[in-house]
């Protein structure tokens, strides 16, 4: 049996991208008998506990520094547990579990899941970076969810020829398995309207996605809580578009599918680089629904393909955004063609279990 350590700032119950991948490789690779996969994060409480398959290593944070937990429970914990695994997958940025691996290294096979860059905290980069490059250098593998991250990224750059693009997926049957009349019952309430799900935070653009709904006839649905909501809210007001900007707290799984299939286009207009993959793309095209995202030199113009299985637009751009969103609105045709193609795309290459699949075998060959 292999034993494998993920590491990860955050986990279950906790909601965010980086978070559900390593809730997803726990859950679907504990059901084999060749793994056995445990976390080690963070979190209010420390303990460890059983969360559905997999055994949950929990330090208790002292505070917050930009984003970044701080815990000295953590490398504690990390010093003790760190050589019963036979491999650490390590899930940055999250620098505290760098600084404990250059304090206490490991007998245990390093591997890295590189997320995204440090983009926001640059003066704080300097500070870590040197830890971050002390685990990529012992990183038998770099699993990255996209070539342009790889492209692009000036830390990746430098460790080209150890990195591997692993997409992330997602249950493509599930996204498929919808209640029609559900569906329509939310057509019904909000009309024809353009889609957001996502945290309301500062990288995702969500401001000017807001400033294009004077023009647009259509409403506009945001899933999502974050601390960009109150300021988003106020500008709703502000440009007088209340009565067709609606605001919805994160949805259940279930009901969130039910949002992706009422949905005439899915729109999401990041800014920055923090968003290095957008997973909610691959699940409103799982539901066969064109997509509309920006260039910021990440995943999410290769995983929306330009006039294929959607458009893509540059960051900041409201009178761009404005054009996409109108075009696709504005012809169902296209709307159809996009959307055809997203569930295909999605089908080939965005697949819970190509994922995981994939992922196994990089912890075998090591």
């Amino acid at each position: 049996m292999k034993k494998i350590l993920q590491i990860s700032k955050f986990y279950y119950p906790k909601i965010g991208g980086v978070e559900r991948i390593v809730y997803q490789i726990g859950e679907e690779l504990n059901k084999d008998s060749d793994f056995l996969v445990d976390v080690l994060c963070c979190g209010k409480r420390g303990g460890i506990e059983k969360v559905n398959q997999t055994k949950v290593w929990r330090a208790k944070t002292l505070w917050n520094f930009l984003g970044m937990p701080l815990s000295f429970d953590f490398l504690k914990t990390f010093r003790r547990i760190r050589n019963n695994y036979q491999i650490l997958d390590f899930h940055q940025p999250f620098p505290l579990a760098d600084l404990a691996l250059f304090l206490f290294p490991a007998r245990a096979k390093i591997v890295v899941h590189y997320h995204s860059d440090i983009v926001r905290q640059r003066f704080f980069k300097i500070f870590v970076e040197p830890f971050i490059l002390n685990t990529l250098k012992k990183a038998e593998k770099i699993i990255v969810s996209n070539p342009n991250l790889v492209k692009t990224s000036p830390t990746l750059r430098k460790f080209q020829e150890k990195c591997v693009v692993i997409p992330f997926g997602v249950e493509i049957s599930k996204f498929q398995n919808v209640d029609i009349k559900a569906v329509e019952k939310i057509r019904k309430k909000y009309g024809k309207f353009v889609l957001f799900v996502g945290r309301l935070s500062y990288y995702k653009g969500i401001e000017y996605l807001i400033r294009t709904m004077k023009d647009i006839p259509a409403n506009l649905l945001i899933i999502g809580e974050g601390q960009e909501g109150n300021k988003l809210k106020n500008l709703v007001k502000k440009l007088k578009v209340a009565e067709r900007v609606f605001f919805l707290p994160f949805q259940p799984e279930e009901k969130l599918i039910q949002f992706y299939h009422a949905c005439s286009v899915f729109v999401l207009p990041s800014i920055y680089r923090s968003e290095a993959f957008g997973i909610v793309l691959i699940e409103a095209m799982a539901c066969g629904k064109p997509v509309i995202s920006t260039e910021i030199g990440t995943g999410t113009s290769w995983v929306n393909q330009h006039k294929k299985t959607g458009l893509v637009v540059k960051p900041k751009d409201v009178t761009g955004l404005k054009r996409a969103i109108k075009e696709i609105l504005g012809n169902q045709k296209i709307r159809q063609e996009y959307g055809r193609n997203a569930l295909e795309r999605a089908k080939e290459f965005f697949s819970l279990r190509g994922m995981i699949a994939k992922t196994k075998e990089i912890y075998r060959v090591l």
